[in-house]
């Protein structure tokens, strides 16, 4: 006769289970209310799983309950839960803001932080190393200590940009993990070595791994790309322009084509970094949301990231009390070249998308009074 296999013990049966989701949806269905907020689904062992957030708190919580399909999903994440807790923001952008924070906190294993986001923007990282290299990134992923560039629309045509500035300054993009010897390193060459490099031998790379070039040279190009993406130079297009009429006056009319369409790309590349960099700039004032739970909260935004939080201001002594709190949050002199640090790329991405997808909400923010300062943060 077959035997039955035993069920382990530690896990719960079919009918226990739809027991504790049965109280989990009575609780729900009795104490959530259509609020903005954001909740926590917890294993039996405590540990936070998922979080989320919503504009109706209720309506997102009882919609787990009516997954049609187990692999789903909020079915999966509710079979693993044990409990459901939950708590009131005052405004759908307080309940992303701390959707993130709790997110980046606890590093919950059913939570993908910035998958929408990640679809849309990308980035150019700064790969540190004994050869820095640029990369085209779709977020700060493991790298917390990094430099960034962005965000950018269209990870494609940024990366067909950096590609022309890379070729036109002859920085590497081979893998990061590349050994490197330099020019400056004789003793690491007892013989010749044999180039390996298609963009090398092609002229496109100065050759940093098969010790081709100095350090200090390497570095010093690797300094004037990234003077080009900040807006301080103009030596990468104005090779190129160079090579494009000495191609024209010499009647090669295809290759000056090729040459005007690197340009292009570059310039492309350049006027992105321009309506970056104002666009981050013009995201600095106070927004306060209206509310829809408790009282009025007014963000203190300063280029696309939050500095404070504080009540709404009622009376004349509040508000003395709070523009002193903001003078204090503009007062220090920022970075203006673009480069953004990995800890705040996903804020940055949040607020972007923010006001991206409502822009009516520009009409509840006001403008800081310029405060003269000379601190450097």
């Amino acid at each position: 006769m077959r035997r039955r296999r035993q069920r382990p013990s530690f896990l719960p049966s079919l009918a226990d289970a739809k027991a504790h989701a049965a109280e989990m949806l009575a609780r729900v269905k009795g104490e959530a209310r259509d609020l903005p907020g954001v909740y926590e689904m917890r294993s039996a062992d405590g540990e936070i799983i998922y979080v989320g957030k919503s504009k109706k708190l209720r309506t997102r919580l009882l919609s787990y309950f009516r997954a049609e399909y187990p692999a789903d999903k909020g079915a999966r994440i509710l079979r693993e839960a044990a409990e459901i807790q939950w708590e009131y923001v005052p405004s759908e952008f307080a309940s992303l803001l701390e959707e993130l924070k709790r997110i980046k906190r606890y590093r919950p294993r059913h939570n993908v932080a910035g998958k929408r986001d990640a679809r849309h923007f990308a980035f150019i990282r700064v790969a540190r190393g004994a050869a820095e290299a640029f990369r085209v990134v779709r977020g700060a992923g493991a790298d917390e200590g990094g430099v960034f560039f962005g965000p950018f629309h269209g990870a494609v045509q940024l990366t067909e940009a950096l590609r022309e500035l890379n070729d036109a300054l002859g920085l590497r993009d081979c893998a990061l993990d590349t050994p490197m010897h330099f020019a400056d390193q004789p003793d690491l060459f007892p013989a010749p070595r044999t180039p390996g490099c298609i963009r090398f031998e092609i002229g496109k790379c100065l050759g940093p791994c098969v010790g081709a070039v100095r350090r200090d040279d390497y570095a010093a190009r690797f300094a004037l790309a990234r003077a080009f993406l900040e807006g301080t130079n103009d030596v990468p297009v104005a090779a190129l322009r160079g090579a494009m009429e000495e191609a024209s006056d010499r009647l090669e009319f295809e290759r000056a084509a090729a040459l005007r369409d690197k340009i292009a790309r570059l310039e492309s590349l350049r006027m992105q970094f321009a309506r970056l960099r104002f666009a981050v700039e013009s995201l600095s004032f106070v927004y306060t949301p209206e509310p829809r739970h408790d009282d009025a909260i007014s963000y203190v935004i300063r280029r696309g990231r939050v500095h404070g939080a504080f009540a709404a201001p009622r009376t004349a002594d509040e508000r003395r009390a709070f523009d002193a709190k903001v003078a204090g949050i503009f007062a220090p002199v920022e970075r203006s070249d673009g480069t953004v640090p990995a800890h705040e790329i996903d804020e940055l991405l949040l607020v972007t998308s923010w006001f991206t997808r409502f822009p009516q909400e520009m009409e509840r923010t006001s403008a800081v009074a310029p405060v003269p300062s000379t601190r450097s943060a």
